[in-house]
């Protein structure tokens, strides 16, 4: 790990051809697609990479370090699935139960995408950026400051600030 931490792309590659299997096989027992897992498994090893200092030796086995890991990211990436098939089944059952097209409601969802379109276009770009990862990837802040390498502390200050700006843009639009 201090060669990984050095930056030795070959301590990495000798990494992954210990573990790159295992890290798939663990995160596709969660996920249950082997792609995905696959692509849990590179996340993983590519965050070794950025952050192999933050190994601490007296906490646990390299193997170990890394399975925890996985495991975190793999459940992340299920629940992140999820909840976006959950809103696609809500949409879907809306727009059933809702009969025909709605002309009406089509002009008033289409108002209010512009709303918050203009709304997120007054953000700085180190906000949205953060924002976009919270709700649109499903991403916790601990999770988008280890992706992202931010402090934690700044990804929630950066998320709140984005928050109540776009509160405010929503209100000057009447929403």
């Amino acid at each position: 790990m201090r060669a990984v931490a050095a930056g030795d792309r070959e301590a990495l590659r000798i990494l992954h051809q210990r573990y790159g299997n295992a890290l798939a096989v663990v995160a596709e027992r969660i996920l249950g697609e082997r792609a995905d897992a696959e692509e849990v498994a590179a996340d993983v090893l590519w965050q070794v990479w950025r952050q192999a200092g933050t190994y601490d030796r007296a906490r646990g086995s390299v193997g170990a370090w890394l399975m925890t890991v996985v495991r975190s990211r793999a459940i992340d990436r299920l629940r992140s699935r999820n909840a976006r098939a959950s809103a696609h089944e809500r949409a879907g059952d809306e727009a059933g139960a809702h009969g025909a097209a709605d002309p009406v409601a089509d002009l008033h969802s289409a108002e209010r995408r512009r709303a918050v379109a203009a709304a997120m276009a007054t953000l700085h770009e180190n906000e949205r950026a953060v924002l976009e990862l919270a709700y649109f990837s499903d991403l916790s802040q601990s999770i988008i400051a280890e992706r992202t390498g931010l402090p934690l502390g700044t990804v929630k200050s950066r998320i709140r600030s984005a928050l109540l700006k776009l509160r405010e843009g929503l209100q000057q639009f009447g929403r």
